[in-house]
């Protein structure tokens, strides 16, 4: 390893691993609700959890574009490069379409729509069965796999860098710079 390593700031690493741990939560509440609705509300909360992120990710987004990545060591190659950053930005756009066709196709639903049973969440002018509710569901369902496969890439590429290259890239999300 070469060089300073730069790492990412407290705040963009705080929002990655929150960020990071409620969509892994959401996709297994997601993908297995049916056994896990029979101990607790899986659906609730997975709902609750898609608006968490939302949320979160609106800010980690608007703090991403005005606080850049630090840059990826000089012996990342160009093509890893352009990988890294084109799923970075698919996993952006993953954390904000996500939470919105689950809460369009939720609208439709007769189930009120709560934040954690808190409060309520407004519903969307959806109508159950129409095209748009139809559409966002397997939107989101076909996205939330996808989503899954991607992430299961991402970690795997992580712990090649850390692992295998042993380049820093890992490190860089989850300690602090000196100083920082």
């Amino acid at each position: 390893m070469t060089g300073a390593l730069v790492h990412y700031n407290r705040v963009a690493r705080l929002l990655h691993w929150t960020i990071g741990t409620l969509i892994i939560v959401n996709l297994l509440l997601g993908i297995l609700h049916d056994p896990l609705g029979k101990l607790f509300p899986a659906m609730p909360i997975h709902k609750s959890i898609g608006f968490l992120v939302l949320l979160l990710s609106l800010f980690r987004l608007g703090w991403r574009l005005t606080h850049p990545a630090p840059p990826l060591p000089a012996s990342v190659p160009g093509w890893e490069r352009v990988s890294a950053h084109t799923l970075h930005w698919i996993f952006y756009a993953l954390m904000i379409v996500m939470p919105i066709t689950g809460w369009t196709f939720s609208s439709a639903g007769k189930s009120p729509l709560t934040f954690f049973f808190l409060f309520d969440i407004p519903k969307l002018a959806v109508e159950k069965g129409s095209a748009l509710a139809q559409g966002t569901h397997n939107a989101h369902v076909v996205l939330g796999f996808t989503w899954a496969v991607l992430l299961i890439g991402h970690v795997g590429a992580a712990l090649r860098h850390h692992f295998v290259l042993r380049n820093g890239v890992l490190t860089r999300m989850w300690r602090s710079a000196p100083g920082a």
